[in-house]
C-alpha cells in the first residue's frame, strides 16, 4: 500500500468515527425530543399553554400559569431551556437528569408537587440523559416565571386552582 492510500484510509478511519459519533449524539438528541413531547413537558413549561395559546416561540420558557395547592402555595412551570439567568444554563446535564428522576434541584430544593417526578423515577438512566440533553439544546430564552408563592402570599399572574372535593380529600 502507498502512502496516499494509507493516508486516505486513516483519513477515512477518523471522519468514519466521528460521523458515527456525530450520528449517536443525533439519535440521543432525537430521543431526549421525542420523551419531551411525550411525557409532554411543554403543557406546563411553554408560555400561553394553558390559556389555549402556547408560544411555540418560547417553547419551555416556564408558564405565567401557575398551579396553586391548598396549604402548599402556588407554582409555576419554570424555564427549562439553557438561559444562564433564567433557565437550565447552569445546570449540567447529569443535574437535570437526576432533578427529573428524584424530584429535587442541585441546590437541594424539592420540585414543586405539580411536578410528577415519582413517574419520571421510572425513566431508564439513558432517557433521563436524553431529555437533559435535549433541554441543554434549546435555543436559550430569557423569560423569568412568577414565583414560587408560598400559601400566604399573594400570586402576581394566573393560576389554576387544585380543589379538594367537599368534606376533605379522600
Amino acid at each position: 500500500m502507498n502512502s496516499i492510500s494509507a493516508g486516505c484510509l486513516a483519513v477515512a478511519a477518523i471522519l468514519g468515527t466521528a460521523i458515527g459519533c456525530a450520528n449517536a449524539e443525533d439519535a440521543v438528541l432525537a430521543r431526549g425530543k421525542y420523551l419531551a413531547t411525550v411525557i409532554p413537558c411543554g403543557d406546563c413549561h411553554t408560555p400561553g399553554h394553558f390559556l389555549g395559546k402556547p408560544d411555540f416561540a418560547r417553547s419551555l420558557s416556564g408558564s405565567e400559569v401557575g398551579f396553586e395547592i391548598p396549604g402548599l402555595g402556588v407554582f409555576y412551570g419554570p424555564n427549562l431551556t439553557p438561559d444562564e439567568e433564567t433557565g437550565l444554563g447552569a445546570w449540567t446535564e447529569a443535574q437535570i437528569a437526576a432533578a427529573i428522576r428524584t424530584g429535587q434541584r442541585p441546590d437541594g430544593r424539592k420540585l414543586a408537587p405539580a411536578m410528577p417526578w415519582q413517574s419520571f423515577a421510572a425513566l431508564t438512566d439513558d432517557d433521563a440523559h436524553a431529555i437533559a440533553v435535549y433541554l441543554k439544546s434549546l435555543p436559550p430564552v430569557k423569560n423569568k416565571v412568577p414565583g414560587p408563592f408560598g400559601p400566604n402570599q399573594k400570586p402576581t399572574s394566573f393560576i389554576m386552582r387544585v380543589i379538594p372535593p367537599q368534606g376533605g380529600a379522600k
